[in-house]
C-alpha cells in the first residue's frame, strides 16, 4: 500500500498568504511547492471595502484560482479535514493525504456569526450589511447610498477582524455623499469601535475622529454589541458606562472573526491562542512542531491581520523554513502591519506600525498618516495592479 502524496512544502490556502509565499519559495529555489486551496475564485479582498463604498465592482476583484496560482505550484482543489503534524500529513476531506516537509498554515479566517446572536439574521435584510463578504459588499453600498434620513451605525468589533479599521472606509464613503446630497443633517450617524482606538496609530486615530467630526459623527469607543435584533432593528451594547441598546435603520458590521474548527481540533491552537494557528510571532514557527509554520489572518503574530503586513511576514516565513533545515539563524518578524483609511471619496491615509503600536513608515520623509488624494490613488488602483502582477507571484521583498 502506497503512502500520502507528498510535497516539499504545502500551503494550506490560496489567498494572498498562501500564493505569496509559494510563489517566493519557488523563487527562491524549492522546486516541489504545492496549495490546498477549495475556492475556484480568487478575491483580492481589500477591494470589497471599495465595492462597498461604491468606487469598485466585484469583477474588480475576482480572477479564476487556476489563473493566480504562481507558475510551477500545484493546486488541490480540496477541502482540508484535519492536520496530523505528528505524521507530517494532510488529510482533505475526501480522505486524500498529503505529506509535506514542512507546512504553512494560512487559510485565512471566518465570520463568527455566533459571536453576536442575530447578526446573521440582521445582514439578511435589506437594513444591515457588510464588506467582509463578497456577497454582501454591493449590497452595502445599495443599502447606504439609498438612506435618507434616521441613523445609521456602524460596528467595527476588534475580535480577529482583518484589517478592522478599514471598516470605516464605507462610513466615511456614505457620509461625504450624504452631505454631497443635501441629506446629512436628517440623518443620525454613529460609529461603535470595539477597540480602544479606531485604529492603533496615535496620529491617524486623532486624523480620522477629527475627520469623524466634521461630519457630525457620534464615536463610542470600547463599545461592543453583544446582540442584535434584526426584526426589531435593535442592538444590544456593552460600553464604558454598562449594558444599553440602540436602534438603527442601516447597519454596517464588520463583525467578529473566528479560526476553522480543524486547527484546534488538529492540536495547532493551544489553550491561550483562541483556536488559532500558535506560532511565535517573531519567527511564525509553530510552538510545539517545528515544521508547521502560520502566518495572515489564520495565526497568532500579535498584531493587526492586514495584506500589508503579509508582505513581511512572507520572506519570514520563506527564509525561515530553509534556516530550519540549514541550521541558520531564523529572520524575526517585528509585527508591522498597516491600515488604509479612507476620509472622504477622495483621500486615504496609511497607518503604519509595529505590534506595539510604534509608528513605523515605511517613508519616513514624507507623513503617510496624513490624508492623502494621491494615497486613495495608489490604494484603489495602482496596490491591485501591484497584487496581481507582483505580490502573488512571490515578487515581495
Amino acid at each position: 500500500m502506497s503512502g500520502p502524496r507528498r510535497h516539499d512544502v504545502l500551503v494550506i490556502g490560496g489567498g494572498n498568504a498562501g500564493l505569496s509565499l509559494a510563489g517566493r519559495l519557488r523563487r527562491d529555489g524549492c522546486r516541489d511547492v504545492a496549495v490546498v486551496e477549495p475556492r475556484s475564485v480568487h478575491h483580492y479582498r481589500p477591494l470589497l471595502s471599495y465595492v462597498a463604498s461604491g468606487t469598485a465592482t466585484l469583477a474588480d476583484l475576482r480572477r479564476p484560482q487556476d489563473e493566480v496560482v504562481p507558475s510551477g505550484v500545484r493546486r488541490y482543489a480540496g477541502t482540508v479535514a484535519s492536520v496530523d503534524p505528528a505524521r507530517s500529513v494532510v488529510v482533505l476531506a475526501d480522505g486524500t493525504e498529503l505529506g509535506y516537509g514542512d507546512l504553512a498554515v494560512c487559510p485565512g479566517s471566518e465570520v463568527d456569526w455566533d459571536a453576536v446572536p442575530g447578526s446573521r439574521e440582521a445582514v439578511a435584510t435589506a437594513h444591515a450589511a457588510t464588506s467582509y463578504l463578497p456577497e454582501q459588499a454591493e449590497k452595502t453600498w445599495t443599502m447606504l447610498s439609498s438612506f435618507r434620513s434616521g441613523r445609521a451605525v456602524f460596528a467595527i468589533s476588534d475580535r480577529h477582524v482583518p484589517c478592522a479599521p478599514v471598516g470605516l472606509k464605507p462610513l466615511f464613503a456614505a457620509v461625504d455623499v450624504w452631505r454631497r446630497t443635501g441629506v446629512l443633517d436628517d440623518i443620525e450617524v454613529e460609529l461603535l469601535v470595539e477597540g480602544p482606538q479606531l485604529v492603533r496609530h496615535e496620529a491617524a486615530d486623532r486624523r480620522l475622529r477629527d475627520a469623524a467630526a466634521a461630519y457630525g459623527v457620534r464615536v463610542r469607543v470600547g463599545t461592543t454589541v453583544r446582540s442584535v435584533d434584526a426584526e426589531g432593528r435593535t442592538l444590544a451594547l456593552e460600553g464604558p458606562d454598562g449594558a444599553s441598546t440602540l436602534g438603527y435603520d442601516a447597519l454596517y458590521l464588520a463583525p467578529p472573526h473566528r479560526a476553522y474548527d480543524w486547527i484546534a481540533d488538529s492540536g495547532l491552537a493551544t489553550e491561550d491562542s483562541d483556536g488559532f494557528v500558535a506560532v511565535d510571532p517573531e519567527t511564525l514557527q509553530h510552538v510545539a512542531h517545528p515544521n508547521v509554520w502560520g502566518l495572515g489572518d489564520a495565526a497568532t503574530v500579535g498584531t493587526l491581520p492586514s495584506g500589508g503586513a503579509l508582505r513581511k511576514q512572507v520572506p519570514v516565513v520563506a527564509r525561515n523554513i530553509q534556516a530550519r533545515r540549514t541550521g541558520r539563524t531564523m529572520r524575526r518578524y517585528d509585527g508591522y502591519s498597516v491600515a488604509p483609511v479612507t476620509t472622504s471619496r477622495r483621500r486615504l491615509l496609511l497607518a503604519e506600525f509595529d505590534r506595539t503600536g510604534r509608528p513605523e513608515p515605511s517613508l519616513p520623509v514624507v507623513d503617510l498618516a496624513r490624508p492623502r488624494p494621491s494615497l486613495l490613488v495608489f490604494d484603489r488602483y495602482l496596490e491591485p495592479l501591484i497584487y496581481w502582477h507582483k505580490l502573488i507571484q512571490g515578487r515581495v521583498s
